[in-house]
């Protein structure tokens, strides 16, 4: 039975544990022998359970049983000593004490797990393991050496038996002996492969509570070409935060705590498996002096040494990098449109039993890039199992970035056999995820090409070879939306992508924006930001497509100036946009969308040939009410005007009224838009908006054609229209036999002066200047009928 010695109580427990010194000593001493104090001295409420050859290895105890009628504060100590290579087990089973922590003034229990030495002023200066009171009972201890002290306080008038209980076990600390000891830590190893390939990992009094302000190491060193695996089957650190900043361990890939780091860990950890990359890794364990009461229990884990171990020379051949901790995870980041090759382990040997790797191979995803990843076989072998199935060993390909969420059971891809239809795959974003598994049987594994191309999320059917190019075929899809790269997000820098639509037999395409921006540094925002003069930096340019390969271009738009609506020519054979960015800033880009629909005749809805004139006046439909939108089902309404003088002669063009709705240097023409050819074979003019009263909106042809064209989407809201006067003109002429215009010195038809029309332009009055007395000619009356019923609708 353990010995029971008692000392005098009431004492502190400083002096206590001093007037306890010799009964230590007795204890270290040997067993069975009576301490060297007076009896007088021995407080009658201790109690010593020594670990003695041949005596019982556990036991019992409980509070002690005395009264305290003057209500004095009484200590009681009992002490707990296991033999050398032994540790002590202390578990308490009930727990009752009067007190509420954390004040716990008047009944308490003190704990101390810690003590080296039985000398006293070890025993004072051994670390507090805690105080408790309540009914909430310290958790189980182990000594980190041979001892155990618990000290009980009160100044209650009696105790009780059941205040606490417990039991205490001595057992042997031969788990605890992780290696050879190292330095003046009692918890600091080498475990050499040479001596152990494999056992235990395990905190200095796992599963006690461990004590606080330690440092612990456990080195170990492998034979040339082994790995070391560390699994951790129990791990429960108190949690100070992500970062670990109180209680931690640390892994380290190498010998030293300068060697890589493969993880930091605290907190609770589940399926912990760890691996080096070589044969050596460092496991250190570090505690903080606190005064808060934690009571984790730390780890537990097993440790193995093996030449069997994935090798890692199939990662280092390509652009890989094994991620550290585990056996053979590798990542692969793209380098900016890279490419290169993963293999299976081994490769191009049979892969080895039984084992799991994983691949995460990552685009570039910022402001500037997005990639997506594509993957494409030249090898595959993993054989099927006995059911004709994946069951044996597989390869699954994640497409989605189901990893970010562990969905690892929602793969898009389960692969084996010799042969695998999916030859190539494509991810839907930055990621793509493989996880290679083997069975018992073994195969000559994968071998595949990651290429990384930009995903540029745009609807349509893409390059084959993954480039911005997409194309629209009427045949395919008569209706649809198309997008810039990314879009609603900023377009890719050092970009250009190509929409091509193609038309069936009498068809036309239209195209029509409902967002648009585009940067332009060096346009000037207070006008339409198009052409050439203004888009310099980024642009979009839309082009007639021709059956012998020719392409007409119609415009070149930046900014914030949307194009208006547009259909390709007819005779063209659809229309191509193309978008350039520079490799400075991006901004949103457009959304539009595209309709194959019947081609419409020469002049459009409304429009005609306008020619063996003088002049003319153009107005937009239902002038001067409000101009309507398509007819149901159609995406735009279009009337061009056509306009031809003599030879050697030109085009004089004056808008009068205008308020077409949009707003060119804001948000551009998308709902309507008047496009003006100077030339037919030249790019066009764009309007819309409002033109001010005294504003100057006149234009004048390169030769003797002009073509006006107005076009409305379905999305119009209507406007008032326009009201436009074109003028035969003859540009400076040697000679001038009819009127010759005083300020542009235009020639113009004599039987246009004094018509109440501003033929010679809008800054230049003089063919309306001296008209009292004067007759136009009766080929003119009708035009001023026309011109004077207007000017009344309009006062």
């Amino acid at each position: 039975m353990a010995q029971d010695n008692r000392c005098s109580s009431g004492r502190s427990l400083a002096v206590l544990l001093s007037l306890c010194f010799f009964q230590f000593q007795s204890a270290f001493s040997g067993a069975g022998e009576e301490p060297l104090v007076d009896s007088a001295l021995r407080p009658k409420c201790d109690s010593q359970f020594v670990s003695v050859a041949g005596g019982p290895t556990n036991g019992t105890f409980t509070a002690p049983v005395f009264e305290n009628s003057g209500g004095q504060s009484v200590q009681c100590v009992y002490t707990f000593v296991a033999a050398p290579n032994q540790r002590v087990e202390v578990v308490f089973t009930a727990f009752n004490l009067r007190g509420t922590p954390p004040e716990c003034i008047h009944e308490y229990l003190d704990v101390y797990s810690e003590v080296l030495q039985a000398e006293a002023k070890d025993l004072v200066n051994s670390p507090f393991g805690g105080r408790y009171c309540g009914d909430i009972a310290p958790r189980r201890r182990i000594s980190l050496y041979r001892s155990v002290a618990l000290s009980f306080h009160t100044d209650k008038n009696f105790t009780t038996a059941d205040l606490f209980a417990g039991r205490y076990t001595f057992f042997n600390d031969t788990e605890y002996q992780i290696g050879n000891l190292t330095g003046s830590s009692p918890c600091s190893f080498e475990i050499h492969a040479e001596a152990k390939r494999q056992g235990t990992i395990i905190s200095p009094t796992y599963p006690g509570v461990y004590p606080k302000d330690l440092y612990c190491s456990y080195l170990f060193l492998g034979k040339k070409g082994q790995r070391i695996r560390l699994e951790f089957r129990d791990f429960d650190l108190f949690y100070g935060g992500p970062h670990c900043p109180f209680d931690v361990v640390k892994i380290y890939d190498g010998r030293t705590n300068d060697s890589a780091i493969i993880g930091t860990y605290c907190g609770q950890q589940r399926n912990l498996y760890i691996y080096s990359s070589d044969n050596e890794v460092l496991v250190t364990f570090e505690t903080l002096q606190r005064t808060a009461n934690t009571q984790n229990r730390g780890f537990k884990g097993i440790f193995e040494f093996s030449e069997s171990f994935v090798k890692l020379d199939f990662i280092v051949k390509n652009d890989g990098e094994h991620i550290r901790g585990t056996e053979c995870d590798q990542k692969i980041l793209s380098k900016k449109g890279s490419n290169g090759f993963v293999y299976s382990p081994n490769y191009p040997y049979p892969y080895h039993p039984k084992i799991v790797c994983r691949y995460f191979i990552y685009g570039m995803q910022d402001s500037q890039n997005l990639e997506r990843v594509r993957l494409e076989f030249s090898l595959f072998d993993i054989p099927k199992g006995d059911k004709g199935d994946c069951s044996d060993g597989y390869l699954k390909i994640y497409l989605k970035g189901q990893e970010t969420t562990d969905s690892y059971d929602k793969f898009d891809h389960e692969l084996c056999g010799e042969d695998t239809k999916t030859s190539s795959v494509v991810s839907d974003g930055p990621r793509l995820v493989m996880i290679f598994s083997s069975g018992e049987l073994q195969g000559r594994g994968f071998k595949a090409q990651y290429i990384f191309e930009t995903e540029y999320r745009v609807p349509g059917t893409a390059a084959p070879d993954g480039s911005c190019a997409f194309s629209y075929q009427s045949a395919s899809k008569k209706r649809g939306e198309f997008n810039s790269p990314r879009f609603p997000g900023n377009y890719p820098s050092s970009t250009n992508c190509t929409y091509t639509f193609i038309t069936s037999i009498n068809e036309q395409v239209v195209i029509i924006f409902e967002q648009f921006k585009v940067r332009a540094d060096s346009a000037n925002t207070s006008v339409a930001q198009y052409g050439f003069d203004n888009c310099h930096e980024d642009w979009v340019e839309i082009s007639n497509l021709y059956r012998d390969g020719g392409v007409h271009l119609i415009g070149r738009y930046c900014g914030a100036t949307s194009p208006g609506p547009i259909e390709s020519s007819l005779g063209a054979v659809g229309l191509r946009i193309f978008l350039r960015t520079d490799a400075e800033g991006v901004y949103s880009g457009f959304k539009a969308r595209y309709a194959f629909e019947p081609a419409k005749p020469m002049f459009g809805d409304c429009g005609q040939n306008l020619s063996s004139s003088d002049y003319g006046v153009i107005t937009s439909p239902n002038f001067p009410t409000k101009y309507s939108g398509p007819q149901k089902g159609g995406s735009r309404s279009v009337c061009s005007w056509f306009i031809t003088v003599r030879p050697n002669h030109r085009i004089l063009l004056n808008f009068d009224f205008f308020f077409i709705e949009g707003d060119p240097p804001t948000r551009g023409c998308s709902a309507a838009v008047i496009r003006l050819w100077h030339t037919l074979s030249g790019l066009p003019l764009e309007f819309c908006g409002e033109k001010p009263p005294k504003d100057n909106w006149q234009y004048l042809s390169d030769g003797n054609v002009m073509k006006l064209s107005f076009v409305v989407a379905d999305k119009s809201v209507g406007g008032e229209g326009f009201r436009a006067v074109w003028t035969e003109v003859a540009v400076a002429p040697k000679t001038c036999s009819e009127f010759k215009c005083a300020k542009n010195s235009y020639c113009i038809a004599d039987n246009l002066r004094c018509n109440s029309v501003a033929n010679c332009g809008a800054d230049d009055s003089s063919d309306e200047a001296n008209c009292k007395g004067y007759a136009p000619s009766k080929e003119n009356s009708s035009l001023l009928l026309s011109l004077g019923f207007f000017l009344l609708l309009r006062s």
